[in-house]
């Protein structure tokens, strides 16, 4: 998912975007929504959490921090 529509759903739901990363944000945006914040923790890329809209990206953020 591109920045611009993260930034968008965060603001929607009343979180500051600026100068949070990627991370940062998908993690700000799980917390408001009630979820786990553990975007970009599948390192191994092992994850129980198979209805989650961040899924793809999730793991390739994590990919990007393993490296």
């Amino acid at each position: 998912m591109q920045m611009q529509d993260i930034r968008t759903i965060a603001k929607d739901i009343g979180i500051k975007t600026s100068r949070l990363s990627k991370v940062d944000l998908v993690r700000s945006i799980q917390v408001a929504e009630g979820n786990f914040n553990c975007f970009a923790t599948a390192i191994d890329g092992d994850c129980d959490q198979t209805g989650c809209v961040w899924r793809k990206d999730c793991f390739e953020a994590a990919k990007k921090q393993a490296s």
